[in-house]
């Protein structure tokens, strides 16, 4: 098992949301692997210098980039969920069997991974 995070959690993190920050700090402390996509990262850093909160926590997160191939599969999966946002895609591509996903967009999230039959625990944040 492991944690996916999307953008609605980073932002939780950046604007010090105690219940996200909690949560993240158990998974952490339990060992329990966190990632997210490079294209999270994108939509929430504006500025370094006053997202320390926000840098402290991805130090600890694996960050997937999205390399040509990972590129394809995110488009099929778009193609085949009728939607277009890639972002959301990449983190659902992210996601296997019981992972947990802490998402501020359920109903698209859902939609991605019911599309790929992955059944996953939904954290909306």
């Amino acid at each position: 098992m492991s944690a996916v995070l999307d953008a609605g959690a980073l932002i939780a993190v950046d604007k010090r949301d105690r219940r996200v920050g909690a949560m993240l700090r158990v998974l952490q402390r339990d060992g329990v692997p966190v990632n997210t996509s490079g294209g999270v990262v994108a939509q929430v850093w504006r500025d370094g210098s006053r997202q320390a909160n926000l840098a402290r926590i991805l130090s600890g997160v694996d960050v997937d980039a999205l390399d040509d191939v990972k590129a394809r599969r995110v488009g099929e999966l778009l193609r085949q969920n009728l939607s277009d946002d890639l972002v959301d895609a990449h983190v659902a591509l992210l996601v296997h069997p019981d992972d947990h996903v802490f998402t501020s967009d359920e109903p698209h999230i859902k939609a991605l991974l019911l599309t790929r039959k992955v059944s996953a625990n939904i954290i909306r944040v």
